[in-house]
Protein backbone atom coordinates (compact mmCIF):
# COMPACT_ATOMS: atom_id res chain seq x y z
CA UNK A 1 0.00 0.00 0.00
CA UNK A 2 1.55 3.67 -0.60
CA UNK A 3 1.98 5.75 1.47
CA UNK A 4 -0.60 8.92 1.23
CA UNK A 5 1.02 11.89 2.58
CA UNK A 6 -1.27 15.26 3.41
CA UNK A 7 0.40 18.56 4.98
CA UNK A 8 -1.91 20.52 7.62
CA UNK A 9 -0.23 23.92 8.55
CA UNK A 10 -1.39 27.36 9.86
CA UNK A 11 -0.78 29.82 12.42
CA UNK A 12 -4.29 29.09 13.60
CA UNK A 13 -3.04 26.93 16.16
CA UNK A 14 -6.60 25.49 17.43
CA UNK A 15 -7.69 25.07 13.81
CA UNK A 16 -4.98 23.38 12.48
CA UNK A 17 -5.59 20.46 16.00
CA UNK A 18 -9.37 20.80 15.14
CA UNK A 19 -8.24 19.58 11.61
CA UNK A 20 -6.04 16.77 12.32
CA UNK A 21 -8.36 15.52 14.98
CA UNK A 22 -10.70 15.04 12.12
CA UNK A 23 -8.83 13.33 9.74
CA UNK A 24 -7.45 11.27 12.28
CA UNK A 25 -11.06 9.74 12.86
CA UNK A 26 -12.26 10.05 8.74
CA UNK A 27 -9.26 8.15 7.48
CA UNK A 28 -8.30 4.17 9.14
CA UNK A 29 -4.52 3.61 9.28
CA UNK A 30 -3.49 7.26 9.66
CA UNK A 31 -0.91 8.52 11.98
CA UNK A 32 0.00 12.51 12.60
CA UNK A 33 3.59 13.03 12.49
CA UNK A 34 4.27 16.67 14.25
CA UNK A 35 7.88 18.18 14.45
CA UNK A 36 7.33 20.97 17.65
CA UNK A 37 9.92 23.69 17.35
CA UNK A 38 8.95 25.72 20.19
CA UNK A 39 11.69 23.38 22.14
CA UNK A 40 14.38 24.74 19.75
CA UNK A 41 15.99 27.13 22.57
CA UNK A 42 16.92 23.99 24.01
CA UNK A 43 18.78 22.50 21.22
CA UNK A 44 16.64 19.85 19.65
CA UNK A 45 13.02 19.63 18.00
CA UNK A 46 10.67 17.41 19.71
CA UNK A 47 9.11 14.59 17.24
CA UNK A 48 5.83 13.10 17.95
CA UNK A 49 3.86 10.14 16.32
CA UNK A 50 0.04 9.25 17.29
CA UNK A 51 -2.72 7.82 16.12
CA UNK A 52 -6.04 8.55 17.35
CA UNK A 53 -5.52 6.57 20.18
CA UNK A 54 -2.38 8.29 21.17
CA UNK A 55 1.24 9.09 21.09
CA UNK A 56 2.94 5.78 19.67
CA UNK A 57 6.12 7.10 19.06
CA UNK A 58 8.65 10.46 20.31
CA UNK A 59 11.99 11.25 19.95
CA UNK A 60 14.05 14.37 19.44
CA UNK A 61 16.08 16.00 16.10
CA UNK A 62 19.57 18.02 17.04
CA UNK A 63 19.49 21.61 15.84
CA UNK A 64 20.90 22.26 12.04
CA UNK A 65 23.09 24.70 11.96
CA UNK A 66 21.09 26.51 15.20
CA UNK A 67 18.10 26.03 12.56
CA UNK A 68 14.90 24.22 13.99
CA UNK A 69 13.32 24.77 10.50
CA UNK A 70 16.41 22.66 9.31
CA UNK A 71 16.18 20.33 11.32
CA UNK A 72 12.85 19.41 10.63
CA UNK A 73 13.53 19.22 6.81
CA UNK A 74 16.51 16.60 7.54
CA UNK A 75 14.02 14.29 9.79
CA UNK A 76 10.95 15.11 7.76
CA UNK A 77 11.34 12.01 5.15
CA UNK A 78 13.19 9.26 6.74
CA UNK A 79 10.45 9.58 9.30
CA UNK A 80 7.84 9.09 6.52
CA UNK A 81 10.06 6.72 4.55
CA UNK A 82 9.41 4.46 8.14
CA UNK A 83 5.68 4.97 7.97
CA UNK A 84 5.90 3.48 4.72
CA UNK A 85 7.26 0.45 5.21
CA UNK A 86 4.99 0.37 7.55
CA UNK A 87 1.95 -1.81 5.86
CA UNK A 88 -0.95 -0.93 8.24
CA UNK A 89 -0.38 3.26 7.67
CA UNK A 90 -2.34 4.77 4.91
CA UNK A 91 -2.01 8.27 5.77
CA UNK A 92 0.65 10.40 7.12
CA UNK A 93 -0.71 13.56 8.32
CA UNK A 94 2.70 15.97 8.79
CA UNK A 95 0.99 18.72 11.30
CA UNK A 96 3.18 21.56 10.86
CA UNK A 97 4.28 23.82 13.51
CA UNK A 98 2.70 27.23 13.99
CA UNK A 99 4.69 29.11 11.89
CA UNK A 100 6.23 26.33 9.05
CA UNK A 101 5.14 26.74 5.67
CA UNK A 102 3.79 24.25 3.96
CA UNK A 103 5.40 25.17 0.42
CA UNK A 104 8.87 24.32 1.70
CA UNK A 105 7.81 21.41 3.24
CA UNK A 106 5.49 20.04 0.34
CA UNK A 107 8.69 20.49 -1.92
CA UNK A 108 10.28 18.69 0.26
CA UNK A 109 8.45 15.89 0.87
CA UNK A 110 8.11 15.30 -2.95
CA UNK A 111 11.70 15.77 -3.75
CA UNK A 112 12.61 12.93 -0.84
CA UNK A 113 10.11 10.62 -3.25
CA UNK A 114 7.21 10.44 -1.37
CA UNK A 115 3.48 11.38 -2.82
CA UNK A 116 1.40 14.24 -1.18
CA UNK A 117 -1.91 14.04 -1.90
CA UNK A 118 -3.06 17.29 -0.13
CA UNK A 119 -2.13 20.47 1.39
CA UNK A 120 -4.68 22.31 4.05
CA UNK A 121 -4.23 25.31 6.01
CA UNK A 122 -6.50 25.64 8.66
CA UNK A 123 -8.01 28.76 9.06
CA UNK A 124 -10.14 30.33 12.15
CA UNK A 125 -11.93 33.21 10.09
CA UNK A 126 -12.50 35.48 13.09
CA UNK A 127 -9.08 35.38 13.26
CA UNK A 128 -7.76 36.13 9.82
CA UNK A 129 -8.12 39.64 9.50
CA UNK A 130 -6.15 39.90 13.25
CA UNK A 131 -3.62 37.53 11.47
CA UNK A 132 -2.93 39.88 8.17
CA UNK A 133 -2.72 43.04 10.22
CA UNK A 134 -0.25 41.37 12.73
CA UNK A 135 3.23 42.99 12.30
CA UNK A 136 5.42 41.73 14.73
CA UNK A 137 7.90 39.92 14.10
CA UNK A 138 7.57 35.99 14.37
CA UNK A 139 10.81 36.54 16.92
CA UNK A 140 8.73 38.57 18.92
CA UNK A 141 5.98 36.02 19.27
CA UNK A 142 8.47 32.81 19.93
CA UNK A 143 7.41 31.57 16.98
CA UNK A 144 10.70 31.79 14.89
CA UNK A 145 12.30 29.28 13.48
CA UNK A 146 15.43 30.02 13.31
CA UNK A 147 18.07 32.91 15.20
CA UNK A 148 18.02 34.36 11.26
CA UNK A 149 14.26 34.23 11.03
CA UNK A 150 12.94 37.67 9.95
CA UNK A 151 9.50 36.97 8.74
CA UNK A 152 6.33 38.42 10.45
CA UNK A 153 3.25 36.97 11.87
CA UNK A 154 1.35 38.63 8.62
CA UNK A 155 3.40 37.67 5.90
CA UNK A 156 3.95 34.16 6.90
CA UNK A 157 0.06 33.51 7.64
CA UNK A 158 -0.43 35.07 4.33
CA UNK A 159 1.87 32.80 2.56
CA UNK A 160 0.22 29.51 4.10
CA UNK A 161 -2.85 30.60 3.33
CA UNK A 162 -2.36 31.46 -0.45
CA UNK A 163 -0.64 28.57 -1.45
CA UNK A 164 -3.04 25.64 0.26
CA UNK A 165 -5.81 24.61 -2.53
CA UNK A 166 -7.58 23.59 0.87
CA UNK A 167 -8.80 25.32 3.66
CA UNK A 168 -10.17 23.55 6.57
CA UNK A 169 -12.79 26.29 8.32
CA UNK A 170 -13.58 25.92 11.70
CA UNK A 171 -16.36 26.70 13.08
CA UNK A 172 -16.38 29.57 14.62
CA UNK A 173 -19.32 31.81 16.35
CA UNK A 174 -17.15 35.22 16.37
CA UNK A 175 -16.81 35.19 12.76
CA UNK A 176 -19.22 37.15 10.71
CA UNK A 177 -20.06 38.07 6.83
CA UNK A 178 -17.30 40.01 6.17
CA UNK A 179 -14.72 37.64 7.99
CA UNK A 180 -15.96 35.11 5.33
CA UNK A 181 -16.11 37.36 2.27
CA UNK A 182 -12.33 38.57 2.85
CA UNK A 183 -11.12 35.03 3.13
CA UNK A 184 -13.07 34.17 -0.38
CA UNK A 185 -11.91 37.22 -1.65
CA UNK A 186 -8.35 36.67 -0.49
CA UNK A 187 -8.28 32.91 -2.12
CA UNK A 188 -11.06 32.49 -4.52
CA UNK A 189 -10.10 29.64 -6.00
CA UNK A 190 -9.33 27.41 -2.51
CA UNK A 191 -12.20 24.69 -1.79
CA UNK A 192 -13.20 25.49 1.87
CA UNK A 193 -14.16 22.62 3.69
CA UNK A 194 -16.09 23.03 7.10
CA UNK A 195 -14.78 21.17 10.48
CA UNK A 196 -16.52 21.91 13.54
CA UNK A 197 -14.76 22.11 16.67
CA UNK A 198 -12.23 25.21 16.85
CA UNK A 199 -11.36 27.24 19.53
CA UNK A 200 -10.49 30.93 19.19
CA UNK A 201 -6.63 31.85 19.62
CA UNK A 202 -5.29 34.87 21.10
CA UNK A 203 -6.49 38.24 21.19
CA UNK A 204 -3.39 39.75 18.87
CA UNK A 205 -4.10 36.58 16.20
CA UNK A 206 -1.19 35.15 17.72
CA UNK A 207 -2.53 31.34 18.37
CA UNK A 208 -2.47 30.05 22.16
CA UNK A 209 -1.02 26.91 22.95
CA UNK A 210 -4.22 25.14 24.50
CA UNK A 211 -4.81 21.63 22.53
CA UNK A 212 -7.89 20.78 20.82
CA UNK A 213 -10.48 18.89 21.88
CA UNK A 214 -11.19 15.88 19.94
CA UNK A 215 -14.78 15.66 20.54
CA UNK A 216 -18.14 14.19 19.66
CA UNK A 217 -18.03 16.70 16.71
CA UNK A 218 -15.54 14.70 15.40
CA UNK A 219 -18.75 12.13 13.70
CA UNK A 220 -20.20 15.00 11.60
CA UNK A 221 -20.50 12.80 8.59
CA UNK A 222 -20.48 15.38 6.33
CA UNK A 223 -17.45 17.90 7.17
CA UNK A 224 -15.48 13.95 7.17
CA UNK A 225 -16.13 12.83 4.27
CA UNK A 226 -15.37 16.31 2.55
CA UNK A 227 -12.55 16.45 4.84
CA UNK A 228 -10.85 13.02 3.47
CA UNK A 229 -12.03 13.80 0.14
CA UNK A 230 -9.97 16.92 0.07
CA UNK A 231 -6.61 15.18 2.27
CA UNK A 232 -6.47 12.27 -0.68
CA UNK A 233 -7.41 14.33 -3.92
CA UNK A 234 -4.07 14.82 -5.57
CA UNK A 235 -1.50 17.72 -5.49
CA UNK A 236 0.80 18.84 -7.98
CA UNK A 237 3.74 20.73 -5.89
CA UNK A 238 5.27 22.36 -9.57
CA UNK A 239 1.72 23.96 -10.56
CA UNK A 240 1.41 25.02 -6.82
CA UNK A 241 5.01 26.70 -7.03
CA UNK A 242 3.82 28.22 -10.37
CA UNK A 243 1.01 29.44 -8.76
CA UNK A 244 2.97 31.37 -5.87
CA UNK A 245 5.60 33.09 -8.93
CA UNK A 246 4.92 36.91 -9.01
CA UNK A 247 5.11 36.35 -13.28
CA UNK A 248 2.38 33.96 -13.60
CA UNK A 249 0.53 33.73 -9.85
CA UNK A 250 -3.03 33.27 -9.89
CA UNK A 251 -3.94 36.47 -8.59
CA UNK A 252 -7.57 37.32 -6.79
CA UNK A 253 -10.45 39.01 -9.36
CA UNK A 254 -12.18 42.02 -8.66
CA UNK A 255 -14.85 41.23 -6.23
CA UNK A 256 -16.73 44.14 -3.74
CA UNK A 257 -19.30 42.56 -1.35
CA UNK A 258 -19.94 42.52 2.39
CA UNK A 259 -18.17 45.49 3.10
CA UNK A 260 -14.80 43.72 1.49
CA UNK A 261 -13.31 44.64 -1.65
CA UNK A 262 -10.16 43.71 -4.43
CA UNK A 263 -9.15 46.42 -6.67
CA UNK A 264 -7.31 44.66 -9.29
CA UNK A 265 -4.74 47.65 -10.85
CA UNK A 266 -3.62 46.39 -14.26
CA UNK A 267 -1.35 49.03 -16.80
CA UNK A 268 0.57 48.92 -19.51
CA UNK A 269 3.08 52.23 -18.63
CA UNK A 270 6.13 51.95 -16.38
CA UNK A 271 6.41 53.58 -12.86
CA UNK A 272 8.34 56.71 -11.89
CA UNK A 273 10.66 55.24 -9.36
CA UNK A 274 11.18 58.22 -7.24
CA UNK A 275 7.55 58.63 -7.24
CA UNK A 276 6.58 55.30 -6.27
CA UNK A 277 9.12 54.56 -3.69
CA UNK A 278 7.53 58.01 -2.12
CA UNK A 279 4.29 56.80 -1.71
CA UNK A 280 5.56 53.03 -0.59
CA UNK A 281 4.23 54.10 2.85
CA UNK A 282 0.22 54.79 2.01
CA UNK A 283 0.46 51.98 -0.78
CA UNK A 284 1.65 49.35 1.50
CA UNK A 285 -0.96 50.50 5.06
CA UNK A 286 -4.18 51.28 2.59
CA UNK A 287 -5.08 47.46 2.29
CA UNK A 288 -4.60 44.77 4.61
CA UNK A 289 -3.40 42.54 1.77
CA UNK A 290 -1.53 43.26 -1.51
CA UNK A 291 0.48 41.82 -3.97
CA UNK A 292 1.66 41.50 -8.00
CA UNK A 293 4.55 41.95 -10.24
CA UNK A 294 5.29 45.51 -11.09
CA UNK A 295 7.77 47.66 -13.73
CA UNK A 296 10.05 50.59 -12.90
CA UNK A 297 11.05 52.87 -15.67
CA UNK A 298 14.39 52.54 -14.52
CA UNK A 299 14.96 49.01 -14.68
CA UNK A 300 12.98 48.20 -18.15
CA UNK A 301 14.51 43.86 -17.76
CA UNK A 302 13.04 43.64 -13.63
CA UNK A 303 10.21 41.72 -13.25
CA UNK A 304 9.67 43.19 -9.81
CA UNK A 305 7.41 41.50 -7.21
CA UNK A 306 4.99 43.12 -4.63
CA UNK A 307 3.86 41.66 -1.57
CA UNK A 308 2.70 43.14 1.49
CA UNK A 309 0.78 42.54 4.48
CA UNK A 310 0.43 43.81 8.47
CA UNK A 311 1.90 46.98 6.98
CA UNK A 312 4.67 45.69 5.69
CA UNK A 313 6.19 45.56 2.30
CA UNK A 314 8.56 43.05 0.56
CA UNK A 315 9.77 44.28 -2.85
CA UNK A 316 12.55 41.86 -4.75
CA UNK A 317 13.37 41.04 -8.03
CA UNK A 318 11.70 37.77 -9.75
CA UNK A 319 14.02 37.78 -12.91
CA UNK A 320 13.41 39.48 -16.08
CA UNK A 321 11.04 39.70 -17.83
CA UNK A 322 10.29 37.46 -21.00
CA UNK A 323 10.35 40.59 -22.97
CA UNK A 324 14.17 41.15 -22.17
CA UNK A 325 15.19 37.62 -23.31
CA UNK A 326 16.47 36.18 -26.46
CA UNK A 327 14.26 34.37 -28.45
CA UNK A 328 16.81 31.13 -27.86
CA UNK A 329 16.01 31.73 -23.98
CA UNK A 330 12.42 31.25 -24.18
CA UNK A 331 12.45 26.99 -24.93
CA UNK A 332 14.07 27.15 -21.42
CA UNK A 333 10.98 29.46 -19.41
CA UNK A 334 8.45 26.88 -18.05
CA UNK A 335 5.01 26.70 -20.43
CA UNK A 336 2.85 28.06 -17.82
CA UNK A 337 4.69 31.09 -17.37
CA UNK A 338 5.32 31.46 -21.28
CA UNK A 339 1.18 31.15 -21.18
CA UNK A 340 1.06 34.17 -18.62
CA UNK A 341 3.39 36.37 -20.72
CA UNK A 342 1.22 35.94 -23.64
CA UNK A 343 -1.62 37.10 -22.25
CA UNK A 344 -0.26 40.20 -20.93
CA UNK A 345 1.46 40.85 -24.49
CA UNK A 346 1.81 44.50 -25.74
CA UNK A 347 3.20 44.67 -28.71
CA UNK A 348 5.58 47.48 -27.54
CA UNK A 349 6.22 46.13 -24.16
CA UNK A 350 6.29 42.72 -24.55
CA UNK A 351 4.93 41.13 -21.34
CA UNK A 352 6.21 44.51 -19.04
CA UNK A 353 3.06 45.48 -16.89
CA UNK A 354 1.76 47.06 -13.90
CA UNK A 355 -0.18 44.27 -12.19
CA UNK A 356 -1.20 44.63 -8.71
CA UNK A 357 -4.26 43.95 -6.30
CA UNK A 358 -5.55 44.95 -3.13
CA UNK A 359 -7.92 43.38 -1.05
CA UNK A 360 -9.35 44.85 2.35
CA UNK A 361 -12.18 45.91 4.32
CA UNK A 362 -13.01 49.39 3.91
CA UNK A 363 -10.90 49.89 0.53
CA UNK A 364 -10.57 53.38 -0.57
CA UNK A 365 -10.41 51.77 -4.14
CA UNK A 366 -10.81 56.03 -5.46
CA UNK A 367 -8.18 56.73 -3.32
CA UNK A 368 -5.78 54.19 -3.83
CA UNK A 369 -6.06 54.14 -8.31
CA UNK A 370 -5.49 57.90 -7.88
CA UNK A 371 -2.42 57.24 -5.69
CA UNK A 372 -1.40 54.51 -8.04
CA UNK A 373 -2.13 56.55 -11.02
CA UNK A 374 0.23 59.29 -9.88
CA UNK A 375 3.43 57.32 -9.34
CA UNK A 376 3.26 56.21 -13.65
CA UNK A 377 5.70 58.17 -15.99
CA UNK A 378 3.17 61.22 -16.94
CA UNK A 379 2.84 61.49 -20.57
CA UNK A 380 6.03 63.86 -21.22
CA UNK A 381 7.89 61.37 -18.81
CA UNK A 382 6.94 58.72 -21.35
CA UNK A 383 7.28 60.23 -24.87
CA UNK A 384 10.98 60.94 -23.51
CA UNK A 385 11.85 57.29 -24.49
CA UNK A 386 13.67 54.29 -23.04
CA UNK A 387 16.81 55.93 -22.55
CA UNK A 388 15.37 59.15 -20.51
CA UNK A 389 13.82 56.60 -18.23
CA UNK A 390 16.85 54.40 -17.09
CA UNK A 391 18.18 58.02 -16.16
CA UNK A 392 15.49 58.31 -13.89
CA UNK A 393 16.63 58.58 -10.18
CA UNK A 394 17.68 54.93 -8.79
CA UNK A 395 15.25 54.76 -5.74
CA UNK A 396 14.82 51.51 -5.00
CA UNK A 397 18.45 50.74 -5.33
CA UNK A 398 18.66 50.65 -1.64
CA UNK A 399 15.27 48.84 -1.19
CA UNK A 400 16.52 45.88 -3.96
CA UNK A 401 20.01 46.33 -1.92
CA UNK A 402 21.40 46.76 -6.01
Amino acid sequence: MTLSVVIVGGLHSDARRATVAHLLADVPGSVVLHHDLATAAAGTVVRTIRDATGVLAAGEAPLVDDCACCALREDLVPELRRLADDATTRLAIVELWDSVEPRAMAEVVVAGGLTVTGVITAVDPALLLPCLGNGDDLADVGLAAAATDRRTVADTFARQLEYAPVLALVDSPEADDEDRELLAQLHPTARRVPVPGGHPGGPAGVPTSTPARADASVAASGARSELASAALAGFDVEAAAAAQHPACALLPAEADAHGVSTLVWHRRRPFHPERLYTALEDLTCVAARSRGRFWLADKPDTLLHWDAAGGALCVESAGPWLASLPDAAWEMVPPVRRAAAALDWHPEHGDRCQHLVFTSPGLDRDGLERLLESCLLTDAEYAAGRDAWKRLPPAFDTLLEV
